[in-house]
This record gives structure tokens, C-alpha cells and sequence, in this order.
């Protein structure tokens, strides 16, 4: 089952996405900055026993620009089209919204590329988008995501 993140959930999401950051996957998210974007947050329930196995979110940069970002799936349920719901859901409140553009930044182009997304330049994307990467030991001189977007 698919929704909107909760309060309750924050402490969960914060294992999650730290776990994976480990793994240098994606970047760590400190608990406030979780419960300050707490409505960009899509999280995946197991039907079972309603844990939490999927999250992402959709963060809004400007009036025609968003982020995908912090899309995690359990090891244990990936390629079973979570993600990819968990990712239409973000695209789909895009355009709720009346957003234009939303981008990614990621390792897994091959997954983004069957959603729809293109990949640019990430020189391309405005400044306004590096504020996360100034918190990563990668930047500025060694990022090797690939800068992904979709024109809705």
C-alpha cells in the first residue's frame, strides 16, 4: 500500500535512508531535516505486517522544479515495481501541482530511464539544486551521479 508519510514514520525513514547512505547510495538525512520535509515523503507498506519497506520523495526547488530524491526500497522487495510506484506517485503530485520539471540525481539511470526521465547535464540544472550537495564529501570535484529530468 502506498501514502503519504506519517510523524510515526519519521524515526523509520531515518534508519532507512541512513542505512542506504552507508552503502553511499544516496545522502544521510538528519532527523530534523526529516521532520521539516515530512509532506515530501511517499512511503510503501507491506500489506502483511505494515512495516514500511519503500520510501521517496518530491521535493520542490522552484515554481517549475522538483526533486526525486531518497528513493529506497528493501533489498528484500526490489523488482516487484515499488520504486517505480513510489516514484509515479512523486511524478504524479507534480503535476498535481502544476510543476513542470522534475529531476533526479542517482546511480540507477537504467531504472529512471524506463520511468520516462532523460539525462542531462547537470550543469544544466540550476544552482538552486546543489544545496544538498554542499553536506556531500563528494562535491564539488568528484560527484559521479548522473542528472536525470522529465518535462511534464
Amino acid at each position: 500500500m502506498l501514502r503519504k508519510a506519517k510523524v510515526s514514520d519519521v524515526k523509520i525513514i531515518h534508519r532507512m535512508i541512513n542505512e542506504s547512505a552507508g552503502k553511499g547510495e544516496m545522502l544521510p538525512r538528519s532527523l530534523m531535516d526529516l521532520y521539516s520535509n515530512l509532506r515530501d515523503f511517499f512511503v510503501y507498506i507491506d500489506d502483511n505486517d505494515g512495516s514500511i519497506i519503500g520510501l521517496c520523495a518530491m521535493h520542490i526547488f522552484w515554481e517549475n522544479l522538483a526533486e526525486v530524491r531518497s528513493l529506497y526500497v528493501d533489498e528484500r522487495y526490489r523488482r516487484k515495481g515499488i520504486g517505480r510506484r513510489l516514484v509515479e506517485a512523486c511524478i504524479s503530485e507534480a503535476i498535481t501541482l502544476d510543476l513542470m520539471r522534475i529531476f533526479t540525481l542517482t546511480y540507477q539511470n537504467d531504472f529512471f530511464k524506463c520511468i520516462g526521465l532523460i539525462e542531462v547535464d547537470r550543469m544544466s540544472l540550476p544552482e538552486k539544486i546543489w544545496s544538498d550537495c554542499f553536506k556531500c564529501p563528494k562535491y564539488p570535484d568528484y560527484c559521479d551521479e548522473i542528472a536525470m529530468i522529465l518535462e511534464l
